[in-house]
């Protein structure tokens, strides 16, 4: 099955110039990329090239918009970023990729000199519409207007996957007494598995994480706290054993920070004046957040 991309560049590259870079990129002679523009006599094209390309015009920062297709026969077919970094530096040029996150406006931008970093696309209603890129988290030397700043929303947006929360769920559902609602740990047990996740791949794939985002996960975890009084001695059972693996791992990702400056970082308020819980009184070093 043919794997497809999509890429939009920043300049208006001749077809002649995205044939060569897509040979580059998937390792083929340029003679074997079929390059037409969209609205192009669809019996002028070889449609058995290894290689599809097809291109439009685009208005705004932008200004080529491609569909690309390999075929199965082409060996090397990397994921979209790889692709799209390869054509940057092949073309000399700027290229937007959709990032995986449900937000219709969340891109990656590679640039000719290797960058790689996320950039807000913005479609007007105009006919054609326009192609706007309003942010990025690295400034781009080809997208000048781009406001630099971090996208708490992708980062808040990301689930990766938490198999400790998972295997607990499953455990414990034939264990529910059937005497109506009651309290889940489910939903406190995934945020605080997803926060030990994060940081011990260094924050991937964003590498930061929100102060605000971080605090809320210490307060799931306070709840993971204060729930087990409520559930059946069974499932409290499974809960602390999911509970202790995860700390055990968050204990290995963090340091010591007896003083309660974190506490104080986050909430504003001295150390001591609450009763916290132990993880508060340690903190990921380097913090991942830009300094208050």
């Amino acid at each position: 099955m043919p794997t497809g991309y999509n890429l939009i560049t920043v300049d208006a590259l001749a077809p002649e110039t995205m044939a060569t870079a897509l040979a580059r990129c998937f390792g083929v002679a340029a003679a074997d990329v079929g390059v037409a523009e969209a609205d192009a006599d669809p019996g002028s094209r070889n449609w058995a090239a290894p290689v599809l390309c097809t291109y439009e015009a685009v208005s705004g920062d932008l200004a080529r918009s491609l569909d690309l297709y390999a075929q199965d026969r082409v060996a090397d077919r990397p994921p979209e970023s790889e692709v799209a970094a390869r054509f940057a530096r092949a073309a000399g040029t700027t290229v937007l990729f959709p990032a995986e996150e449900a937000y219709p406006s969340a891109y990656w931008a590679a640039t000719p000199q290797g960058l790689v970093t996320r950039v807000r696309l913005e479609l007007s209603d105009d006919e054609p519409p326009l192609y706007t890129v309003g942010s990025a988290e690295a400034p781009v030397p080809q997208l000048p207007r781009a406001v630099v700043e971090r996208f708490a929303e992708i980062v808040r947006e990301q689930r990766p996957p938490t198999p400790v929360a998972e295997a607990f769920k499953a455990s414990a559902a034939p264990l529910w007494p059937d005497d109506g609602p009651h309290p889940s740990p489910e939903g406190h047990l995934t945020v605080w598995e997803r926060v030990v996740l994060q940081m011990e791949s260094g924050w991937a794939p964003s590498g930061w994480y929100p102060a605000d985002l971080y605090r809320e996960r210490l307060e799931a975890r306070d709840e993971l706290a204060r729930i087990g009084d409520r559930l059946p001695p069974e499932v409290r059972r499974l809960l602390d054993a999911a509970v202790e693996e995860l700390d055990l791992r968050f204990v290995r990702a963090t340091q010591a920070d007896p003083s309660g400056s974190l506490v104080e970082e986050l909430t504003g308020r001295p150390p001591g004046r609450d009763r916290l819980g132990r993880w508060w009184y340690r903190r990921p070093d380097p913090v991942p957040w830009d300094p208050v």
